[in-house]
């Protein structure tokens, strides 16, 4: 567990950088916003390119992972919504709480920390939980919350998820890249250093932009929040634990990779999407900032006990 801590600590110690720089005003929301749409349209999209290039559809799909990591989101989705309608709250205010339980930072987190911390051979279940984060997770928010605003399905809503799946630079530089895989196509030895030295930028930049954006997020609703924290780092790595070792047996090195992921804290792009439909971004706000300040724990011993 010390030997796992000590090696995630300086991944933390990046966010702490990035914080502390946008609490002093060194570094303002427009700054923070410019870097992180730098990592998230170029930087991000340059490394999840090379891997997906590197990787073929048939080697890293596998149906009892994507069905064990739905089984074990979904109950928690479930569970979170169930909760926040006791509470008395509606559809909107509960799908953004069930996307706080589930939705962790894979993409600026995830992928950087857990390739270099469990091996490049990680890429392939890492990059499986979030094309799942993105796809399933990422379009029922939207239908729930537009749904909930029209009062039925329409072909528009489906026509806004579809549009913003296409829009999304993860998804389509993942699926540039599996084409490239497919089809064997040769990558230039120019490109492919472009793409290398464009993508080593993503994981300090990416880790830097957490902690500048952290800075802005206020701790209001502390309760709601240590609640939504609890149920993201304990209960969804546990559930897709059960998941995989019991309901569907996962091959027991990508069912770690999927309980690490499923470990981390709740994700900056939640935040976006409740204060895009203004529902309860502050309650989002302090999630992701107790979260990702307990997650400096709660990961480093998800990951020692599936290594």
């Amino acid at each position: 567990m010390w030997d796992i801590f000590l090696q995630t600590l300086p991944f933390f110690a990046l966010i702490g950088l990035g914080y502390g720089a946008g609490r002093t005003g060194f570094f303002t929301p427009e700054a923070t916003a410019y870097l992180t749409k730098f990592v998230f349209y170029f930087a991000l999209s340059a490394m999840l390119f090379r891997f997906s290039a590197n990787l073929s559809i048939v080697d890293i799909f596998d149906w009892p992972f994507v069905l064990a990591y739905l089984w074990g989101t979904l109950f928690v989705y479930l569970l979170a919504t169930g909760v926040a309608l006791l509470r008395k709250r509606g559809v909107e205010e509960a799908a953004v709480e069930a996307q706080c339980a589930v939705i962790g930072n894979v993409g600026f987190l995830g992928i950087p920390m857990l390739v270099l911390l469990l091996g490049e051979q990680a890429v392939g279940p890492v990059v499986l939980v979030l094309a799942v984060d993105l796809i399933v997770f990422g379009s029922l928010i939207v239908i729930l919350i537009t749904g909930s605003r029209d009062g039925r399905m329409s072909i528009g809503i489906l026509r806004t998820v579809g549009i913003g799946l296409l829009k999304n630079p993860m998804i389509v530089s993942i699926s540039l890249g599996l084409v490239v895989s497919s089809f064997a196509l040769p990558i230039p030895a120019p490109l492919n250093e472009f793409l290398s030295i464009l993508g080593a930028a993503a994981t300090p930049g990416a880790l830097f932009a957490i902690g500048a954006s952290l800075a802005g997020k206020s701790a209001e609703r502390i309760a709601v929040a240590g609640w939504l924290s609890f149920a993201k780092l304990i209960l969804h790595p546990a559930a897709v634990a059960f998941a995989a070792l019991v309901i569907f047996p996962v091959d027991p090195y990508a069912a770690g990779v999927m309980i690490a992921a499923a470990a981390l804290p709740v994700a900056g792009n939640v935040y976006i999407l409740a204060q895009h439909y203004g529902v309860a971004p502050a309650r989002v706000s302090a999630s992701i900032l107790l979260s990702t300040a307990v997650s400096v724990v709660t990961v480093s011993a998800v990951i020692a006990a599936v290594t």
